[in-house]
């Protein structure tokens, strides 16, 4: 599942509502704000691609995310790794490890993250 931008950002604060008026969202939005009809556009968009669908609560429309933020999450990942780091986790590790001038609590963090997934893996 591929999204813009934009709808990305529309997402999150969807995922953060969990449900929503078209409003709602819009408020969400720091200043300058978007126009209503961008966002109305995004939510065509995104309810047409079957990531989120809607309910009628009168004649407004209270839309809900179909994909949990966890599996967009996962996907997105995924395809980064693909694409980028050759199908390889162990590549992508280490380019975050060593591009992004981790403190050593991040570092203590990330071993601390390992040392449990080996100790899980070795039940």
């Amino acid at each position: 599942m591929q999204l813009t931008n934009t709808e990305e950002k529309l997402m999150h604060y969807l995922w953060k509502r969990e449900k929503a008026l078209l409003k709602e969202l819009l408020n969400d939005f720091p200043d300058p704000k978007p126009a209503k009809t961008t966002i109305a556009t995004l939510l065509k968009r995104l309810t047409d691609k079957g990531i989120i669908a809607y309910n009628l609560v009168g004649v407004k429309r209270e839309y809900y995310p179909l994909v949990a933020k966890k599996e967009y999450s996962s996907s997105s990942v995924s395809k980064l790794i693909k694409n980028f780091f050759n199908n390889s986790a162990v590549q992508l590790a280490s380019f975050c490890t060593t591009e992004n001038n981790l403190s050593e609590e991040e570092l203590k963090e990330l071993r601390n993250i390992i040392d449990q997934q080996l100790k899980d893996k070795s039940k």
